[in-house]
């Protein structure tokens, strides 16, 4: 079921940037970017708690990614630089109904249908 809209995929080459843009209207305690490639599991690549202006990223995009939230447009952004062929998956934006741990994914019960993402080198 599709509860939320991402945008901003497409094909980059090595080193290119994307910007990844999700509709999250109201306020919610845990906002996400996970990401899933061919023949792996889906993996949880960055959360942001709004009201604190808490960030998590995994360590293989530290740096490189930066999650944000945009309250005038009520949109959740992740911004990729310097990507790498192995940033290549289906990219999902995801949001909590209530409070939770935001480094889980069962925290996570609004979902979109995923923007993909090609880097090729």
């Amino acid at each position: 079921q599709v509860q939320l809209l991402e945008s901003g995929g497409g094909s980059v080459q090595a080193g290119g940037s994307l910007r990844l843009s999700c509709a999250v209207f109201g306020y919610r305690d845990c906002m996400a970017w996970f990401r899933q490639a061919p023949g792996k599991e889906r993996e949880r690549v960055a959360s942001i708690h709004p009201g604190f202006g808490w960030v998590d990223y995994v360590d293989s995009v530290k740096g490189r990614f930066t999650i944000s939230r945009d309250a005038a447009k009520s949109t959740l952004i992740l911004e990729m630089n310097a990507l790498k062929p192995e940033d290549t998956a289906l990219y999902y934006c995801a949001a909590s109904k209530s409070s939770g741990n935001c480094l889980r994914e069962d925290t996570y019960l609004l979902w979109g249908q995923g923007t993909q993402v090609t880097v090729s080198s």
